[in-house]
């Protein structure tokens, strides 16, 4: 795993759904987890008032050349069409369906990043810190010191693999293959990294950032 080194950025501030922003960069919003270890569907798990799919959407909304959200929740894509989101609702079962799917429709895309719903306290500036980072033939992670995780940018040269994933593999397949072209970009803070499988782990997110915001006071994260 490479740091990103050196100046070059691109700029997506101000530009997203809204203009054309060069380097193309696409986002999939991965919204077909069953949640079977969080008991319901998590997708509409609370965090500070909001849903976690209102906040991805918040998150994501006006950075990105196209943005489409991979489903198989009715209520999920009932919640993106409203918003005015493009929706791609499906039955398929395995992770790599819903990669496949997502990436088909990210034809004329430079790069697609992957982003999931269960990390409630994902920030826009480290989105935006991977689509600047962002150079032709990237895979770039999203990182905080050495430990890495999701979101993921990978370049177009990567999208016929990505759509011909074994079955129940996912991005990660291609970060293990292409492991020395993988590089790092750091997130404005650790808790960004934290995802959420199961009840106990929203508590426990939920008792750390209470810790954090009485260490350093203020809203929670």
């Amino acid at each position: 795993m490479k740091p990103i080194e050196g100046s070059t950025r691109n700029s997506f501030r101000n530009n997203g759904e809204r203009g054309n922003p060069s380097p193309k960069i696409g986002c999939v919003i991965m919204a077909s987890g069953l949640s079977v270890r969080f008991g319901k569907n998590k997708l509409f798990a609370e965090w500070d008032g909001k849903t976690f799919l209102e906040r991805i959407l918040d998150t994501t909304e006006g950075i990105f050349s196209r943005r489409v959200v991979v489903t198989r929740s009715e209520d999920a894509a009932a919640v993106c069409r409203k918003k005015g989101v493009k929706v791609i609702f499906h039955s398929f079962p395995n992770r790599n369906d819903t990669v496949r799917l997502g990436t088909a429709y990210m034809e004329g895309m430079d790069g697609v990043l992957f982003c999931p719903c269960d990390q409630p306290l994902l920030h826009r500036e480290s989105l935006l810190g991977l689509l600047e980072a962002f150079q032709e033939g990237d895979i770039l992670r999203l990182a905080y010191g050495e430990k890495t995780g999701m979101p993921v940018l990978f370049d177009k040269a990567y999208f016929t693999e990505l759509q011909s994933l074994p079955e129940k593999k996912g991005g990660s397949y291609l970060i293990g293959k292409y492991g020395k072209r993988v590089k790092a970009v750091q997130a404005t803070e650790e808790y960004e990294l934290l995802d959420v499988d199961t009840p106990e782990e929203l508590e426990n997110l939920q008792a750390y950032c209470a810790k954090k915001q009485e260490e350093k006071g203020g809203e929670l994260p």
